[in-house]
């Protein structure tokens, strides 16, 4: 599959990993701005606050080659206690949305892209968590 197109050109040797890793979503939820705060210093998100998120969904990409495990639906524990520094306006910045030539461009060989007519959204290909393991650790063919 090609995504941009220009020349063809004589073969200069393997690209570099210009990709670094994601953020892959931990639990099923709609996604919180108390969760996403957290997560904001780890990458780029991909999806807003009031998002349907579920195991296996790319949130963002991590700021490091590795992918990440994150929970973007924790809610805000809340107790009868109260005191004037403790809470917060949460400010994100807004999220990176990808279109679908974009998205085919971005995901890596154990990816998916899902196309809806309301959104595309980036997955792993086995949505457990164990099951990634363990397929990452098989031999490739």
């Amino acid at each position: 599959m090609h995504r941009a197109f220009m020349a063809y050109e004589k073969y200069r040797g393997p690209l570099g990993n210009v990709r670094k890793g994601v953020l892959v979503s931990c639990a099923r939820g709609t996604t919180t701005s108390y969760a996403l705060m957290s997560l904001e210093p780890r990458g780029t998100l991909f999806v807003s606050p009031g998002v349907e998120a579920y195991d296996g969904m790319i949130v963002g990409e991590h700021s490091r080659d590795t992918d990440l495990d994150v929970n973007p639906v924790r809610n805000k524990e809340l107790t009868n206690i109260r005191s004037a520094g403790k809470d917060e306006n949460v400010k994100l910045s807004p999220p990176r949305r990808m279109t679908l030539e974009e998205a085919i461009g971005y995901v890596a060989s154990d990816e998916l892209i899902e196309v809806t007519p309301h959104n595309i959204r980036l997955r792993k290909r086995y949505l457990d968590a164990n099951k990634r393991k363990t397929m990452s650790k098989r031999p490739k063919e």
